[in-house]
């Protein structure tokens, strides 16, 4: 059973919406509220692209290969990571929390993992990779507190 230290950061995001929370003074009976929201529009690859996948010439007399199309969406998401993980390092600057609790689904938390700074790699508490954005935050905090 995981503990959500007294005024702790929750950080719950996935490639579209990133939610800050902190946690009250006491650590025995969380009390998660919202201390900032992040958010982007990112539409399905199929509407942000608009050409069709190039094709390469593989010799002379060869056949051509397709190039595959570029995934926007995901591009995207590892773009919102970076943000997420910018936003995190000017807050642990600041001095705004000591412990850091993150809860993303996997593909995005392998990405804020690469992009976050070690100033707040070093405040993690523990991480979970689970895709929480759309829960309230009541069972945010029984997820984490059960994790």
């Amino acid at each position: 059973m995981a503990t959500i230290p007294a005024r702790a950061w929750v950080m719950v995001g996935d490639g579209e919406k990133a939610l800050f929370l902190q946690n009250g003074d006491d650590e025995a009976f969380p009390n998660l509220r919202v201390v900032r929201e992040m958010g982007q529009d990112n539409p399905p690859t199929r509407e942000q692209g608009t050409d069709s996948p190039g094709k390469l010439q593989d010799g002379v007399g060869a056949h051509s290969s397709a190039v595959a199309e570029t995934d926007w969406h995901r591009l995207e998401k590892e773009r919102f990571a970076k943000e997420i993980a910018e936003r995190l390092y000017k807050a642990a600057h600041r001095g705004e929390y000591d412990n850091l609790i993150i809860a993303a689904p996997p593909m995005v938390l392998g990405e804020l993992r690469k992009a976050l700074h070690k100033e707040v790699e070093q405040r993690i508490v523990f991480d979970v990779a689970k895709e929480l954005t759309n829960h309230p935050v009541d069972e945010i905090e029984r997820i984490l507190t059960n994790t």
